[in-house]
């Protein structure tokens, strides 16, 4: 897929998600078939560039590109000057968000309540364009501030008119935050009116939703988020049903205990180990969830202290279910409301 000027291996992005998309993660979504993984939410804010978290967030050490980082705020020069402070960085696409529901987040008028502002809006789009002149920017938004006003497609006219190469959208108002379903009709007008590329997000958690999402919203690529905590996979999954109508079978436990062990990995060399065990517990949860005993399993583990001690209780939960049997119940169920089978 061409994309912002680049040549991306498909049309599935990794969603921004704070506390989520860490280097760690988005190297892991990139290698099990993402095209595209998007940093997490950047202050604009100068004075917490030498915070350890915006440090953090800003390292792009050996990621594959191209590396995309969002940037969030409500000050046009601001935002303008941390593109330019990210692009200096190793940023080659700066992402700008308009759809963080949070109420820490909109309460400081940024994120999805500068929906609300569209004459701000639209200067913000203007400063940070003009900011990196060379560096394609992109936005994301929500479909509206709140159900009676879903105004989606007036700030995606002011983006494509400001220069924006690219927008996601998500499928929900701000009041929505994440509740209900997504709606794609707001999507497919969009995509109906504006000549530059647009991204379908919002509960596309299996590879038939996938391919109901781009039928109906004709969007040039889908972002996936919270489907894709725990489980990596679902980009290999959606790129093999888009190519062939065909599904994979589910992944094998020990494959999982593979790729789980090794994010833990990574989590630790990129945190540290202290900081490292804490971010891991909540990965642990997401990749264990639905399986026999997890929910004991989780309980216990959160209350161990090391890395060693974690990574040993991971090694032997999966071992455990190893013995099991050939065949185990993923409890899980998706969306249809029927449970997915694993191999052991």
């Amino acid at each position: 897929m061409q994309f912002a000027g680049f040549t991306l291996r498909n049309n599935l992005f990794v969603a921004p998600m704070a506390g989520v998309t860490d280097r760690p993660f988005r190297q892991l979504c990139k290698r099990m078939g993402a095209g595209l993984a998007v940093s997490e939410m950047v202050s604009a804010n100068s004075l917490l560039y030498g915070s350890a978290k915006t440090r953090r967030r800003a390292d792009h050490a050996s990621e594959p590109g191209p590396v995309a980082v969002q940037i969030v705020g409500a000050d046009p020069g601001m935002l303008a000057e941390a593109a330019r402070h990210n692009v200096e960085r190793g940023a080659q696409i700066i992402d700008i968000n308009m759809g963080c529901p949070a109420k820490k987040v909109c309460n400081v008028m940024a994120g999805s309540a500068l929906m609300q502002d569209e004459a701000l809006a639209g200067r913000i789009l203007d400063a940070v364009v003009r900011a990196v002149p060379t560096t394609p920017v992109t936005l994301k938004i929500r479909t509206g501030w709140s159900r009676s006003h879903k105004n989606a497609l007036a700030i995606a006219r002011i983006a494509e008119d400001r220069g924006i190469r690219a927008i996601a959208i998500h499928g929900r108002t701000r009041a929505d935050q994440y509740t209900g379903c997504a709606e794609y009709d707001t999507i497919a007008e969009v995509k109906a009116h504006i000549g530059i590329p647009v991204i379908a997000n919002g509960d596309i958690a299996s590879p038939e939703k996938a391919r109901f999402v781009l039928d109906r919203t004709g969007a040039d690529g889908l972002m996936i988020g919270r489907a894709a905590q725990g489980r990596p996979w679902i980009f290999r999954e959606i790129e093999h049903f888009l190519a062939s109508g065909e599904l994979l079978p589910a992944p094998l436990v020990s494959e999982i205990h593979q790729i789980c062990r090794a994010h833990l990995d990574a989590l630790y060399a990129f945190y540290g180990v202290e900081t490292g065990v804490k971010i891991a517990r909540k990965h642990i949860g997401w990749y264990t969830r639905g399986l026999a005993g997890s929910a004991a399993f989780r309980r216990s583990m959160n209350l161990l202290p090391g890395h060693d001690a974690q990574s040993a209780a991971v090694d032997d939960f999966f071992s455990r279910l190893a013995e099991a049997g050939d065949r185990l119940h993923y409890c899980e169920a998706n969306e249809t409301g029927t449970p997915r089978e694993m191999a052991a």
